[in-house]
């Protein structure tokens, strides 16, 4: 009988709710610490003391700091997620409209910008670079399927873009009729049939 990892060692069991608890409560910490005192501020020792949990609990949470900042990127509040539909224009654009309300949590928009910066060379900044995108593409394709339209990974590349460099390049504000003008470009960049649009 193969015996059991040490206790140390042990990944904690999603589906326990006493799991779920801990997470949630080390998530909101960490939300709240960011703005607090940036990424650099942000130490285990700190997260852990804030979070009432040990920097063990931490580790077997999250092995690494990219793999606790993706969560915070992708387990944010919820802003008023979209509906699936089956007007593509619709829900391209009310998507976008989640995502630009996403990046103005300041947790969330340091998380993902830190993840981002680190990605070139830190292999697990870029794995979780990798996993925010294909989070975020299967979600969209889910709220898509009602219009029978999959995107691909370059056509979602072509769809964000636009709002990441309006946000981070631009340092501008993604006005409504700047969401709806990159949609409409989007839009002609696609294969989606008339009966979809």
């Amino acid at each position: 009988m193969p015996s059991k990892p040490p206790v140390h060692r042990r990944q904690p069991d999603p589906g326990n709710p006493r799991v779920q608890r801990t997470r949630a409560c080390i998530l909101a910490v960490a939300r709240e610490l960011l703005p607090e005192v940036g990424l650099t501020g942000l130490t285990t020792a700190l997260l852990a003391e804030r979070a009432g949990v040990t920097r063990q609990t931490l580790y077997r949470h999250w092995p690494h700091r990219a793999a606790l900042l993706s969560d915070v990127a992708l387990q944010g509040p919820d802003l008023g997620y979209p509906e699936p539909g089956a007007d593509v224009r619709a829900v391209a654009t009310a998507w976008m409209v989640s995502l630009r309300a996403g990046m103005t949590v300041p947790a969330t928009r340091t998380a993902a910008l830190a993840i981002a910066a680190e990605a070139d060379h830190d292999p697990d900044s870029a794995q979780a670079m990798a996993r925010i995108l294909e989070d975020r593409l299967a979600a969209l394709n889910k709220l898509l399927e009602p219009s029978g339209l999959q995107i691909t990974a370059e056509q979602f590349s072509l769809l964000y873009g636009p709002l990441f460099a309006r946000l981070f390049f631009d340092r501008a504000e993604a006005t409504d009729e700047f969401i709806d003008s990159a949609v409409t470009q989007w839009l002609t960049t696609i294969d989606h049939g008339p009966a979809r649009t």
